[in-house]
């Protein structure tokens, strides 16, 4: 039965919660429905591409934690202790990462060393093959192309660290307060698009927000900010610190936490909404993976970490999961996007672009490091996946031998890209996870 007695939510944390009741059937704007993602994700998808991002190529990610915030002078850091970063000593890191690994053709692999130098030099280094000098001067170009939705780290910057991702996982830190809302006020408040008589969609007790008059495109922007916002609660709810003594830290569930964020009653209506984006970023997230194949299954593309035998492994891994990801028998119409007046439709795309761009940037004023680095790499991955969605004429084109001049994508953009879509793969099933709790509850 759906219980709408706000009564019968237990704060203590039993009870019921009314938002599974909603959260299933048919997703706007798509072909798709819940039952579907959730059975594909949490029984085929989800255990593989754990699997996958356990590999040295996906755990280190290079990130510079101390640029300023461009938007507000704050200066104001997050001091509880579970909001620092531990990097890593750069000798932990594998050599094939550190000297390069962006790098694809075998030739440049393993010459990364000379190409990294020359890169930075900005010259080429004439001992190398035409072939190989033409790559270099390409992955250079590329990093300023216009093709990017986010604003990238600079990684030879002295402030950029490797961080290893497994050793920093996203969790519940105490970030909370005015400084959080501040960041995701910005983010709605100055980035999305979103019907003007809809001030703060963060305010307790707002009404659901109407999509009446806003085009396709508008509303999956803002579907897209609010799935990635919805699917952070969940890790912070479903990795919750529950015990904090001199001994041992015990992390879990916390129901309490997430029916506040979820339950449909409490958010007055607006919890099932916010779980509903969370499908439909997975479905775009995923739509990009199914795309990207043709990029990584050249012959001469590596996850390069200098381990021959594990490369070769993990890139099967990684094949096999892209050609899962392809198989998905309900796939978000990407061509439903911009498909208007080709003029109007090249200044959304653009006015697209740069909102995103802008909101990469905000990350630089979360003031807990963890959440930083989190964001940091959530939103590089889902601006990665708008990347190879928008570029998918140039990935058909690309040739089986040889560096794809025309698309590229580092190896930041790369773990980015997987990382993300595991932190919403995850989501997904802890969803699941928290249906059961609750059920059992009754």
């Amino acid at each position: 039965a759906v219980f709408h007695n706000p009564l019968a939510v237990d704060f203590g944390g039993l009870g019921t919660s009314r938002w599974c009741h909603q959260v299933t059937g048919h997703l706007d704007d798509c072909t798709c429905d819940v039952e579907t993602i959730d059975a594909f994700n949490n029984y085929k998808l989800f255990p593989r591409l754990n699997e996958l991002l356990e590999n040295d190529y996906f755990r280190y990610y290079k990130v510079n934690l101390k640029k300023p915030c461009p938007f507000w002078n704050d200066n104001s850091h997050c001091g509880i202790r579970d909001c620092a970063v531990k990097p890593c000593p750069s000798d932990e890191v594998p050599d094939g990462i550190r000297s390069g690994s962006y790098k694809y053709s075998e030739e440049a692999n393993s010459l990364a060393e000379e190409c990294e130098e020359a890169k930075r030099l900005g010259a080429v280094d004439g001992s190398l093959s035409e072939e190989t000098q033409q790559a270099v001067l390409q992955w250079t170009r590329h990093d300023d192309s216009s093709d990017s939705f986010c604003e990238a780290d600079d990684i030879y910057s002295p402030d950029a660290e490797y961080v290893d991702l497994l050793l920093n996982p996203e969790r519940y830190t105490g970030y909370k307060g005015p400084d959080a809302w501040k960041i995701w006020n910005s983010i709605y408040e100055e980035n999305c698009f979103k019907p003007h008589n809809v001030k703060r969609p963060l305010t307790s007790g707002r009404v659901p927000i109407p999509f009446s008059g806003v085009c396709v495109e508008k509303r999956a922007f803002y579907r897209l900010i609010s799935g990635l916002h919805a699917s952070i609660n969940i890790h912070l709810s479903a990795r919750y610190l529950l015990q904090d003594t001199w001994s041992e830290k015990k992390w879990g569930p916390n129901v309490t936490e997430f029916q506040q964020r979820f339950d449909e009653v409490l958010t007055r209506g607006e919890g099932p909404r916010r779980l509903k984006n969370l499908y439909f970023l997975y479905l775009i997230e995923l739509r990009a993976l199914s795309k990207v194949l043709p990029f990584f299954d050249r012959p001469g593309f590596q996850l390069y970490t200098g381990n021959r035998s594990q490369d070769v492994e993990v890139k099967n891994l990684l094949l096999e999961i892209l050609r899962l990801a392809k198989s998905f028998p309900l796939h978000f119409d990407e061509n439903s996007l911009f498909a208007g007046n080709k003029k109007e439709a090249a200044k959304l795309k653009e006015e697209f672009r740069l909102h995103f761009k802008n909101i990469s940037k905000i990350m630089d004023c979360v003031g807990c490091f963890k959440c930083r680095l989190w964001g940091k790499l959530q939103t590089q991955g889902l601006g990665t996946a708008l990347k190879i969605l928008f570029s998918e004429n140039l990935i058909e084109k690309i040739p089986e031998s040889g560096p794809s001049y025309r698309f590229q994508l580092t190896r930041q953009e790369i773990v980015a890209l997987f990382n993300a879509f595991g932190r919403i793969s995850t989501s997904v099933r802890e969803l699941e996870n928290f249906r059961n709790i609750l059920r059992n509850m009754r």
